[in-house]
């Protein structure tokens, strides 16, 4: 994914997250993570220079606050906000974009996953006898492990796509109703096609 900032966006990108409120650094740290989708986390290092400069070329303010130095916008920072307005909608459309690319990658990764067990269950089903029967202990030994596989695996799908929804969320994002729709349908025709294979 190209950077959401180019050059000089995220000293514009700053002064309007000031014109929202007064923020301290590292509130505007995270709020920068949670406008990307949390794909640009910025460092100390990047954002503090960033409001040293905002601050001598009177855009912004700051006091300090016990241990927190809270930074605030100025008039003049309110009136370049407003004359770059146009400069702004295009980094919001970026991040918007951002946005939409976490819930599609989330929608393909559990159709991806739905189509790979229902493949592998179908080949299950088809798989012709063995010619030499195992013992009766065998299959049941054969069998547990199986299930064991299959409640491995519906963990670690459950966890990462619980970890996928609920963090993308946390990140302000949108999660249309047609994503956990596709789900619910992907999981049941899985449960369907176990079935199938299990009652032969």
């Amino acid at each position: 994914m190209p950077p959401v900032f180019s050059h000089g966006d995220l000293r514009l990108y700053l002064l309007n997250l000031l014109d929202e409120a007064p923020r301290h650094g590292y509130d505007l740290m995270q709020a920068l993570s949670d406008r990307t989708g949390g794909t640009y986390t910025p460092s100390a290092g990047t954002v503090y220079p960033r409001l040293s400069k905002l601050e001598e070329e009177g855009l912004v303010t700051k006091t300090v606050d016990g241990r927190k130095t809270v930074y605030e916008i100025t008039d003049a920072g309110r009136a370049e906000v407003s004359a770059r307005s146009g400069d702004l909608a295009g980094i919001e459309a970026g991040l918007a974009d951002s946005v939409r690319l976490i819930a599609d990658e989330v929608r393909a990764g559990v159709r991806e996953a739905m189509r790979s067990l229902q493949a592998d269950l179908a080949a299950a089903s088809s798989a012709p006898s063995r010619p030499t029967e195992p013992s009766a202990s065998d299959a049941r030994t054969s069998a547990r492990e199986q299930v064991r596989r299959a409640d491995e695996l519906l963990s670690e799908f459950r966890t990462e796509v619980r970890a996928d929804l609920r963090s993308h969320v946390a990140r302000g994002g949108d999660l249309a109703a047609s994503v956990i729709d596709d789900l619910k349908s992907a999981l049941d025709e899985a449960a369907a096609a176990v079935r199938r294979a299990t009652r032969g």
